[in-house]
């Protein structure tokens, strides 16, 4: 079968490579990624995946032409860039959805990278400065990437086993978004400062700076002028019969 080689799509990534190390193949903001084929259907059907949670994960790791790119290096919005290249690759633009009983088709080649100021960017560092409107103390932040999903998803699991009632996800993501307070970069600060001292002002705050400001991609679509709707990303986003 060698004759046979994968069409393949270059995209544009929303963080446009600034913040991952230079020497890195993220860095030039672009990925390669192949057209989905019957085995990326059958990664998309695997019941194992699904009921880990890995399914989107397994699919981009399959898409990426380049296997020095580790998926899990990818910051969440430079995923969901290759997530919505790979829908429209492998299944068409439209993307058909029910909300409120009624049925809307939205078109996925108008889904557009979000503007980002570059100038909050330092090249090759994934590292962002916020003051913390109530409180007044001062913390640098990251975006996820894989990795921390990854960490994150483990220590949910680990405080769910001594105490199945708990649901602290809201701080644990906190205690990977923050990397310092008022220059303090010990891990176990960090993790007491969210705990005991993050106010609820502050913290809501933060993450809607983060929120607005990180790369990303936009999937707010205008429903006919009757509302808006931002599309989620998700196992359904490929089989809506899943």
């Amino acid at each position: 079968m060698s004759e046979f080689k994968f069409p393949s799509e270059t995209i544009d990534l929303p963080s446009k490579g600034l913040v991952y190390p230079e020497e890195h193949p993220l860095s030039s903001g672009k990925i390669e990624i192949k057209y989905m084929t019957a085995k990326e259907e059958d990664i998309l059907t695997n019941q194992a995946y699904i009921e880990k949670g890995t399914v989107l994960d397994k699919l981009v790791e399959s898409l990426v032409v380049n296997k020095d790119i580790n998926q899990k290096d990818l910051i969440i919005g430079d995923k969901n860039a290759v997530l919505v290249a790979a829908r429209i690759l492998g299944y068409g633009k439209n993307y058909t959805f029910t909300l409120g009983g009624k049925e809307h088709t939205v078109d996925l080649t108008e889904v557009e990278n979000r503007n980002i100021d570059e100038s909050e960017f330092v090249k090759g560092e994934n590292k962002f400065k916020f003051k913390l409107p109530s409180s007044g103390n001062d913390i640098t932040y990251k975006i996820l990437n894989g990795h921390d999903d990854t960490k994150i998803d483990q220590e949910l699991r680990g405080l769910k086993k001594i105490n199945k009632d708990a649901s602290p996800e809201l701080s644990t993501r906190l205690k990977y978004i923050i990397t310092s307070v008022n220059e303090e970069t010990e891990n176990k600060k960090i993790r007491e400062f969210v705990d005991n001292y993050l106010l609820a002002m502050d913290s809501r705050a933060l993450r809607e700076h983060i929120k607005n400001n990180q790369p990303d991609v936009d999937l707010t679509f205008d429903l006919g002028g009757e509302e808006e709707v931002t599309v989620p990303i998700g196992i359904t986003f490929f089989w809506p019969d899943a």
